[in-house]
């Protein structure tokens, strides 16, 4: 029996993005380490709830990445797999990250950890190489995503060009990151609610 996927892995995509900005608004970006602690000593299920929405998040955009392939053509299908790849290297950082913040709030609880400890654990240099990469991973394949729709022209110009508003946003987010790091996330979040919409239109239509 021939199954129609497409929609299923759209509709994932959608749902993952949007995870992503529940996370996002629910810890400010610049949230330093005596607030972080602060919020696992009293609002615990806050702190759990980013780590699962951060999770599903990665989880269901990684399950999406085939419904974008879907929208490529010749002339961007090795841009397009190549920034595929690095995208879901991204997603599996993320999905890291999240386990990072249930890692932290168990040591917290358990007396293990205090705010001096945190800066210091937040200051590891083989912890910043990894989570920068995973940054960089997410932010690179969404940029050669972007090119690559942006090429193939099977979508709305608006629509990968909201992925790489999301990549210009960065600078801006590192400097302003409370004022507007959910503001640009919800870029990347539109963009791709409009890939997937795309892709399960252009499947229909097929």
């Amino acid at each position: 029996m021939h199954v129609d996927w497409v929609p299923y892995s759209a509709t994932s995509l959608v749902a993952g993005a949007s995870a992503l900005v529940v996370g996002a608004v629910l810890v400010p970006g610049d949230t330093d380490s005596g607030e972080a602690l602060q919020i696992v000593m009293q609002h615990d299920s806050r702190w759990l709830a980013v780590a699962a929405f951060y999770f599903l998040g990665a989880v269901a955009l990684t399950i999406g990445v085939p419904a974008v392939l879907t929208l490529l053509d010749a002339r961007s299908t090795r841009l397009g797999l190549l920034g595929a790849g690095v995208f879901v290297v991204g997603c599996l950082g993320t999905a890291g990250y999240a386990m990072l913040l249930v890692m932290i709030r168990a040591l917290v609880r358990a007396d293990a950890l205090a705010e001096g400890s945190l800066n210091d654990l937040a200051a590891d240099a083989g912890l910043g190489v990894f989570l920068y990469g995973w940054v960089a991973a997410f932010y690179l394949g969404e940029l050669l995503l972007g090119i690559a729709l942006l090429r193939a022209r099977t979508t709305p110009r608006w629509m990968p060009g909201l992925l790489l508003a999301h990549v210009a946003a960065l600078p801006v987010a590192v400097l302003l990151p409370q004022q507007v790091s959910a503001g640009t996330v919800l870029l990347s979040t539109l963009g791709f609610a409009g890939l997937g919409i795309a892709a399960s239109s252009r499947q229909l239509t097929a």
